[in-house]
């Protein structure tokens, strides 16, 4: 882990308030592409969510909330 980049309080459309933690990582040695299917069943049973790099914060676009930070990575 490189560092802690920041801590925020989100709120979800049920009113739910989330505490969150945004980290800066270094890694080696890792596909640049894999998938994980959650086992804990619930809402994320059948889900497979498909990961990998990105080298830019304009490279993808991501729902609202999972990129407010990007730009503290890639400066």
């Amino acid at each position: 882990m490189e560092k802690l980049i920041t801590e925020d309080f989100w709120e979800n459309v049920d009113g739910a308030i989330h505490n969150r933690y945004f980290y800066q990582i270094r890694v080696s040695n890792v596909p640049d592409e894999w998938d994980h299917q959650p086992t804990g069943g619930g809402d994320e049973a059948g889900l497979t969510f498909h990961f990998f790099w990105i080298s830019s914060e304009h490279e993808v676009q991501l729902i609202k909330g999972h990129g407010d930070y990007l730009n503290r990575i890639f400066t």
